[in-house]
C-alpha cells in the first residue's frame, strides 16, 4: 500500500449515478465540510461486498454522527453500481473507479484479482478503508489481500470519533 497516514489524500475525480443521470464527485471540492471515509470494494453483485455496503448502509446514521461522510467506490461502472445498490439496497453514495485511476493512486490495485478462480483482471481495487480529514490527510489506512477480510470498523469509528 503506497498511501499511509500522514499523506495528503489523492485527489481523485469519479463518477456517481445521480438523479440527473452521471455526476462527477471530486475528492477535493468534498474536504474541508467533515471527514471523509472511503471504502474501496472490488466488485458489486459479490456476496461480500454486499454484505459490507449493506452493513454500512444501515448504519450511516452512526458516521454521520461521528462528522463523516462515506463513500463507496468500486471499479464497476456506475450503472451497474446503481443496479447493485437498488438489488439490495445499498444507500451509501457509490463511486466509479472505471478507469481504476483512483485505485492505483491509493496504491491498493491487485496485479490478479482471484487468479485461483479464473478472475485474472488486473487493477480491481483491494477491499480497503480510508479516513481523510477536514484538511485533506489521510488520518486512517487499511488494505487487506485477501478480498474477503473486511476493514476494522471500530478501529475506524474509534478514529473518527477521535477526530469529531
Amino acid at each position: 500500500m503506497s498511501i499511509q497516514v500522514g499523506d495528503k489524500a489523492p485527489d481523485f475525480s469519479l463518477v456517481a449515478l445521480g438523479e440527473g443521470g452521471p455526476e462527477v464527485v471530486k475528492l477535493s471540492e468534498q474536504i474541508g465540510e467533515q471527514n471523509i471515509l472511503l471504502l474501496f470494494v472490488p466488485m458489486a453483485f459479490t456476496g461480500v461486498c454486499t454484505e459490507q455496503f449493506c452493513e454500512i448502509s444501515g448504519g450511516l446514521g452512526a458516521y454521520a454522527d461521528l462528522g463523516c461522510k462515506v463513500y463507496g467506490i468500486s471499479g464497476d461502472g456506475p450503472f451497474a453500481q446503481a443496479a447493485w445498490a437498488e438489488k439490495e439496497g445499498i444507500t451509501l453514495p457509490l463511486l466509479s473507479d472505471y478507469d481504476h485511476k483512483a485505485t492505483e493512486a491509493y496504491g491498493i490495485a491487485y496485479d490478479q484479482f482471484l487468479p485461483e478462480k479464473n478472475l485474472i483482471m488486473g487493477g480491481v481495487p483491494k477491499r480497503s478503508a480510508f479516513i481523510i480529514d477536514k484538511a485533506g490527510v489521510v488520518q486512517y489506512a487499511e488494505a487487506n489481500d485477501s478480498p474477503g477480510d473486511l476493514p476494522n470498523s471500530e478501529a475506524i469509528k474509534a478514529k473518527l470519533a477521535e477526530l469529531s
